[in-house]
């Protein structure tokens, strides 16, 4: 393949051409040089190196949770068990989510059940729960 443009590097890791320009600002990806056209040409790795951080997006990483692992990932010093502590801390944190997501659900669903639906919008049991002091 060689040197790529943006666009194709884009169409080939599946994120818009606006995300690639982010991630540069970002520090995730390095900025390729660019040809005497003006065009700038990435290296293949760019597209690994996208996909990558789009797939630790989709597992729930921060940005610069990613920029953390990707420094690690070029240290001599680090291990494997580095990795998975971070990767453990990550699954301790979506843990606490799921549990105050089910706090959320449970109560809504508390809400919308004492809701008869047919009462003025003025005496809405959902609407005055949500004006009153208890959380």
């Amino acid at each position: 393949m060689g040197s790529l443009t943006i666009g194709k590097v884009a169409g080939l890791a599946g994120v818009g051409v606006e995300t690639i320009r982010f991630y540069e600002r970002e520090g995730l990806i390095p900025k390729p040089p660019r040809k005497e056209s003006g065009y700038r040409q990435y290296p293949e790795e760019a597209v690994v190196r996208i996909r990558f951080i789009k797939r630790a997006k989709d597992l729930g990483f921060s940005l610069k949770e990613i920029r953390e692992i990707l420094s690690l990932r070029i240290s001599s010093e680090v291990t494997c068990e580095d990795i998975r502590v971070r990767a453990e801390a990550k699954i301790s944190d979506i843990e606490k989510k799921i549990g105050t997501l089910t706090k959320m659900k449970r109560a809504l669903t508390k809400l919308t059940s004492a809701c008869m639906g047919e009462v003025p919008v003025s005496r809405c049991p959902i609407l005055e729960a949500l004006e009153g002091e208890e959380s």
